[in-house]
């Protein structure tokens, strides 16, 4: 935390109050992996952090407030997906391995930010622009940097040219995201947890190279 953050009334918070306000973020993470979203209150949370609920709206409008700080503190860290296309190659083995630590880098993202990602998605799909926005900056750089990769074979031949950079990058991305947030249902389907990932890592070397993963 730095001396830049705010209380709600403005006034810039110390090293207490940013220690307090980050105890009040951490246990509001903790209580969303164990409660739906909707029954979570600001008594609750500042009776976990021992704390007030005066003390808690001293930092946070409400409850929604919080989950959106904790929303924007996660999708920073989402850098590191981009960083698991930007620069790779798709060309042999090395091809193989890049799709297989992108396929690692979102199913562990996600399991490590599984409680606010459900809260993210939720939101997003009642229509609230704050949520979808998170999502679209969690999901769009990545995206963005997978069409670069596309658009790169291209040039060389090794993709078709009629092919959308943009929308093949987008589905596989949407692919990884919906497949990582159901890791846990995977089993009601009968498949193993075990098969999920180079199964994953197949599709997502088949779909940006058109070829099997090398052996």
């Amino acid at each position: 935390m730095t001396g830049q953050v705010r209380t709600v009334d403005g006034r810039v918070a110390g090293r207490r109050g940013q220690a307090t306000r980050q105890k009040l973020l951490d246990c509001l993470s903790e209580m969303l992996s164990s409660s739906p979203y909707r029954d979570v209150k600001v008594i609750d949370v500042a009776r976990k952090a021992g704390t007030s609920p005066a003390t808690f709206y001293q930092y946070f409008p409400d409850v929604e407030g919080a989950v959106l700080e904790i929303a924007e503190q996660m999708a920073k860290e989402s850098a590191v997906l981009t960083d698991l296309v930007s620069g790779r190659t798709w060309a042999g083995k090395a091809g193989a391995q890049s799709a297989e630590s992108l396929v690692e880098g979102f199913l562990s993202f996600w399991r490590k930010h599984d409680a606010i990602l459900r809260v993210i998605d939720l939101g997003a799909a009642e229509g609230d622009k704050r949520f979808n926005k998170i999502r679209m900056r969690i999901l769009g750089s990545v995206t963005t940097s997978l069409a670069d990769s596309v658009k790169d074979l291209q040039t060389k031949g090794r993709v078709d040219k009629d092919v959308s950079a943009a929308a093949l990058a987008a589905s596989l991305v949407t692919m990884l995201a919906a497949v990582a947030s159901h890791q846990k249902g995977f089993a009601a389907w009968g498949a193993k947890q075990a098969d999920l990932k180079p199964s994953l890592t197949l599709l997502v070397h088949l779909g940006i190279t058109g070829r099997k993963p090398p052996k």
